[in-house]
């Protein structure tokens, strides 16, 4: 079963303001060259399309369950989550509500990496809209997804773990 990952407003205005940032900061520098180019500003020039292109390889395309498995599906390739002990699949626009990021991508093709709430405690965000959010719980971890059929997908899942 395979499921979109639909974008959010605020992931949209982030993405398309922050790719200005890094798009625009080695164009403003060549326009600025100094006469005797140093490692430097060779550096300031390449990293931020660098970070663009790295964080556009990881922007989540969507997800699709498989008998033993969840893949987070992305551009050539995917992230395998063993569904091997997933105690419960919940449906909750409210889950990623008041969460610290404490490694990860804030926003630039999605929210990923590691958050953190009083409502969930530490989690693994693979997120693009966190009004579509799915909690997944394992014994000793807890994953949040956003899927364009948040109940549906949660359902899929809770057959998986009734079977």
């Amino acid at each position: 079963m395979k499921y979109q990952a639909p974008w959010s407003r605020q992931l949209k205005w982030i993405t398309a303001l922050t790719s200005v940032i890094l798009l625009g900061i080695p164009l403003l520098l060549l326009d600025k060259a100094p006469q005797a180019e140093s490692r430097l500003y060779t550096v300031a020039i390449l990293l931020p399309p660098a970070i663009f292109v790295l964080s556009a390889l990881f922007a989540i395309r969507g997800y699709r369950i498989e008998r033993t498995a969840l893949l987070i599906l992305r551009f050539g390739w995917h992230t395998r989550i063993p569904l091997q002990g997933l105690t419960s699949a919940e449906a909750d626009p409210e889950a990623m509500h008041g969460s610290i990021r404490l490694f990860g991508n804030g926003g630039l093709f999605g929210f990923t990496g590691l958050y953190r709430n009083s409502k969930l405690g530490r989690y693994r965000a693979f997120a693009t809209d966190s009004s579509r959010a799915v909690v997944l719980h394992f014994p000793e971890r807890t994953l949040v997804v956003t899927p364009d059929r948040p109940a549906q997908f949660a359902a899929a899942l809770q057959q998986k773990i009734s079977a």
